[in-house]
């Protein structure tokens, strides 16, 4: 019998474990969805790195930035391109110089294009999206911030 009472106290043990997990799991998901997003700052910083422009001109296909820079009003909604090269990069009707770097603010969600020299095909695109709403999108919002966040360090 005292065998009987041990496997019990385990079963009893092992679904309190399962049941306070799956308490935690579920509240950080709550937490994730209903949690107002506060970043520390609203800028979206790409830095051209230097040499970029030597190493296009000798032949080397340089990926710098993406073809797609995707920013959400509210949370990132400001581009901010720092030019640590050696020779001007034009964004847009900017020209950013050596040293210098240029800020964009988004006031509406729409998709953008703009000239690029710094970009392999002289063009990209910057989509602003309109802030989560609270619940299943910003959970989703959170999600794919993670997961890009990730990649990056695993880059």
């Amino acid at each position: 019998m005292h065998g009987g009472k041990v496997r019990a106290r385990r079963r009893t043990l092992a679904i309190g474990s399962a049941l306070l997990l799956a308490s935690l799991v579920l509240g950080a998901l709550a937490w994730a969805a209903t949690a107002p997003i506060a970043p520390a700052s609203r800028d979206e910083l790409f830095e051209i790195p230097p040499g970029t422009w030597a190493r296009r001109m000798a032949g080397e296909k340089v990926e710098i930035l993406p073809d797609t820079i995707r920013l959400t009003l509210g949370i990132n909604d400001v581009l901010l391109l720092r030019n640590l090269d050696e020779v001007p990069q034009v964004f847009g009707p900017a020209l950013i110089m050596p040293g210098q770097s240029f800020r964009l603010p988004f006031e509406m969600a729409s998709t953008y294009s703009f000239a690029c020299t710094a970009h392999a095909k002289g063009s990209m695109s910057v989509i602003v999206e309109p802030a989560p709403a609270t619940g299943w999108p910003t959970l989703r919002w959170r999600a794919r911030q993670w997961l890009q966040h990730a990649a990056r360090l695993a880059a």
